[in-house]
């Protein structure tokens, strides 16, 4: 099936390095030195060039533009526009429109933005305008949060069930588990759910995982003996044999995961900071996006807006992401009492925002912030006649 990106996708075992870079963006392939687990460091590469590449981008948008206008009159209806909108819902990792109230509320605003949210129709020119900018906003997001592609097939987990590590970490796993008169059942789930890519265990949460990889492993073990109280010594044997089990059925049936980590610690608040022009430059812009009254003046409440569209230029993360990050830019504003609603001019708000990065960098330089998660890459939804980001195989080519 033809991607967006005029590449196919591929499956089987054939599949090569270079056909392992095609996943939403121009990829590194990658090996973990020694293991047979791979991944795919996706960051936007690709894409920027894309859209950077004026020849190529116009003739991706004609194509693609061609493609979606079903009817051939030279715009594209809100029907024609819908598969567009999901493209860019699962390129986001959102779940299939209809499924929850909040993913829908997330369609309905990238359609807004096609039709400027009154149009009927929107044009060829209108069309490669948005999507250009959604294009360079993935870009930026994968380059500030570039997403590793990871295959789980369990030879990780064997090596850890082997290696000296095994017994005393489970041993602590055990006793960070309520187990007291808990059937073994319950803490081997529990316990399973304490492991991590890091360990070679794909996250034992996913309803994919539990369908798959859990719930089956576990229906090998005496059912009766999944219903005793759980000793330490109980515990150490079971969990041992599960994790086998689990091995094996990984490497039948290998889990893609998406993995995704961040440290915010205030350098990229620090850079910017050290840079006048570009500051300078950030602030001119985000001053003449603000409301103003007739005094050429804003109010205070604006601020949060502004350093939100800030946020990108100083490594931060969009208010309501990261709740840590959060808490910190609350604090901030605390600080410079920028939540009392004044009527500011220009300077006083360039300097009120100033003094919240100066606030936000100092917190984090003084305690860093770590994020991590890992996300199960599930298949698609239902078959699509195209899709917006360039789709592989997992690493080493294998279907999840």
């Amino acid at each position: 099936m033809e991607g967006w990106f005029g590449r196919s996708k591929k499956s089987g075992n054939s599949s090569s390095k270079e056909d392992n870079k095609e996943i939403k963006g121009e990829a590194e392939y990658q090996k973990h030195v020694g293991k047979s687990n791979s991944k795919v460091v996706v960051d936007g590469r690709e894409i920027r060039e894309l859209v950077e590449n004026k020849e190529a981008f116009s003739s991706f948008v004609d194509h693609k533009f061609h493609e979606l206008d079903r009817d051939r009159d030279g715009k594209l209806s809100v029907k024609e526009l819908q598969p567009a909108v999901a493209d860019i819902g699962a390129a986001l990792g959102l779940p299939a429109q209809g499924a929850s109230t909040q993913s829908d509320h997330i369609y309905s605003e990238v359609l807004s933005e096609f039709t400027h949210g009154k149009q009927d129709k929107v044009s060829k020119s209108e069309f490669q305008e948005v999507l250009t900018d959604i294009l360079l906003g993935m870009a930026a997001g994968l380059k500030r949060d570039p997403i590793v592609i990871l295959r789980i097939d369990g030879e990780d987990l064997k090596e850890f069930v082997e290696s000296p590590r095994f017994e005393p970490e489970a041993i602590a796993v055990f006793s960070q588990l309520e187990s007291e008169n808990a059937p073994l059942r319950e803490c081997l789930k529990r316990a399973l759910q304490q492991l991590t890519v890091e360990h070679g265990m794909p996250p034992a949460s996913d309803p994919l995982v539990v369908s798959k990889i859990v719930e089956p492993a576990l229906s090998e073990i005496s059912a009766n003996q999944l219903e005793q109280p759980a000793s330490q010594e109980a515990f150490l044997e079971e969990f041992k044999k599960l994790l086998n089990i689990i091995t094996r059925r990984l490497l039948q049936h290998p889990v893609i995961v998406a993995h995704t980590e961040n440290t915010f610690d205030g350098s990229g608040v620090k850079r910017l900071l050290s840079n006048k022009f570009e500051l300078d430059k950030l602030l001119d812009s985000v001053w003449r996006e603000v409301p103003k009254d007739r005094h050429h003046k804003s109010s205070k409440e604006y601020l949060r807006v502004a350093l939100d569209s800030m946020a990108p230029s100083a490594n931060l993360p969009p208010y309501g992401a990261v709740d840590q990050v959060d808490a910190v830019v609350n604090e901030a504003f605390k600080m410079v009492q920028a939540d009392d609603g004044k009527i500011v001019d220009e300077a006083e708000f360039k300097q009120a925002l100033t003094e919240i990065l100066g606030s936000i960098m100092l917190q984090l330089e003084g305690t860093p912030i770590f994020i991590s998660s890992n996300t199960v890459v599930h298949e698609p939804h239902a078959p699509s006649t195209s899709t917006l980001l360039p789709v592989a195989a997992p690493p080493n080519g294998q279907e999840q």
